[in-house]
């Protein structure tokens, strides 16, 4: 009987074990990945799946399984299925997501996977945004591949068309942008045309670190500097302070702008766009897809570039979306192809539209269709040559200096609860403190 007893032990462990391959080990020859996708837009989640049947059709020994993720728990999701050895072949994700993984030796480096085609069509400002090791920048010494980044979102203006051609003001272009002093002027010029109890501009900052970050590039802001030791360290500078010091002074002293919208995400402030109480909003650009299904009849809205900086000009950080391979994948060479196929550059056009975002590739940039003047996608796609790594990219332990220092003192800046020299001791030697203990 005891004998009798393991072996129905071993046949439960061994069921136990093939139940948790997860579908890795081929069956009569045929191969099958697993694709876990963040989209989410009806559009967005329609493509994808339409492109994995068409995958499927045409590849009937490399079968890949749609999983949908979702980018509200993609992170701590990734993190367990890496630990217990059940990560996707494939990974959807956002580059500022993927430092901890790639230095973990959770992703694999795509370096000597990666066809020509695909290496060469997206420009090295956005493969700067996957690129992680000892020098922190792409072709650094020891620095790997650790994601195909393949969308990406620049921060627009999204304004009421109506009140701003009433109101006379210059209206800017990608050619002629407003800059930060002008954008500060106009504000308040457009609040007083407005009239009582609205706001030229509502700016949207329940999460402000990475806004302020990737604008502040346009004024010559980074706050992150890397050593030759490839260590970081946090200095802010005056570059730094345009966009926060401009945000504060629109909410504080101008009354241009709304100071109940600090607490609030983008989506929050668009029924007081719609309803006449602002007439700017920064938001990225995918929020078009929103304005669209939401805005009264009548309501008429146009896109404007972010305000330029004198140095940084239309410049702005992005953390594009990306597709990385899982280092424990048994299949990494047609995890790959899969890729391949999906950024193959009409498909890259069709995953763009069903996100409203803009692609990386410059064949599919070229497209037609995304430099119509309906809907501002000429205005977005103008955006594109000027887009830049985000200034947290590589850094390790952002994300816990983002939530514990930056976060915070932000939002008490940008209230008034504070000034700039208590916000630039939070962010720098707080800040300092918390980088140091990733770098030892």
């Amino acid at each position: 009987m005891p004998l009798r007893r393991a072996a129905v032990a071993l046949v439960v462990v061994a069921l136990l074990l093939t139940g948790c391959s997860g579908g890795r080990e081929p069956h009569d020859g045929r191969i099958t990945l697993r694709f876990q996708s963040l989209a989410w837009q009806d559009e967005s989640v329609q493509v994808n799946k339409e492109l994995v049947a068409e995958w499927n059709a045409a590849h009937p020994d490399i079968r890949v399984e749609y999983v949908q993720g979702s980018w509200d728990s993609v992170h701590d999701q990734l993190l367990t299925s890496f630990e217990g050895g059940e990560a996707p072949d494939i990974i959807h994700d956002a580059s500022d997501d993927l430092a901890d993984f790639a230095y973990g030796g959770y992703l694999a480096d795509l370096r000597p996977l990666l066809p020509a085609r695909l290496r060469d069509d997206i420009p090295r400002s956005s493969w700067d945004t996957t690129t992680f090791g000892k020098g922190g920048g792409h072709g650094s010494s020891g620095s790997g591949v650790y994601g195909v980044p393949f969308l990406q979102e620049p921060r627009v203006l999204i304004a009421d068309k109506k009140v701003l051609d009433a109101s006379g003001v210059r209206v800017p272009t990608p050619d002629k942008p407003w800059s930060w002093p002008e954008f500060r002027r106009v504000a308040k010029e457009l609040t007083a045309f407005m009239g009582p109890g609205k706001h030229a501009v509502a700016w949207p900052l329940k999460e402000p670190v990475s806004a302020t970050l990737n604008l502040g590039l346009s004024t010559g802001g980074r706050l992150f500097h890397r050593g030759a030791d490839g260590k970081v360290t946090v200095r802010f500078t005056d570059g730094d302070a345009v966009v926060p010091e401009t945000v504060r002074a629109q909410v504080n002293a101008d009354g241009s702008a709304s100071g109940a919208t600090l607490g609030m995400g983008g989506s929050d402030t668009l029924p007081g766009l719609f309803g006449g109480l602002y007439a700017m909003v920064p938001l990225g650009f995918s929020y078009r897809q929103q304005i669209i299904q939401q805005a009264p009849d009548g309501f008429e809205w146009t896109v404007l570039p972010a305000p330029a900086g004198g140095e940084g000009g239309l410049a702005q950080g992005v953390s594009p979306q990306t597709l990385s391979v899982a280092e424990d994948s048994p299949y990494k060479k047609e995890a790959v192809r899969f890729i391949d196929f999906l950024l193959q550059p009409s498909n890259m056009v069709r995953l763009a539209k069903g996100d409203w975002m803009l692609p990386t590739g410059t064949r599919a940039l070229a497209d037609p269709s995304l430099h119509t003047a309906k809907d501002g996608w000429a205005t977005g796609a103008a955006l594109a040559r000027d887009l830049r790594s985000a200034p947290a990219q590589s850094v390790r332990g952002y994300p816990e200096w983002k939530d514990k220092v930056a976060t915070p003192a932000l939002q008490e800046y940008y209230s008034g609860a504070i000034g700039r020299k208590e916000l630039e001791k939070r962010l720098v030697k707080d800040g300092n403190l918390v980088l140091a203990r990733y770098q030892r």
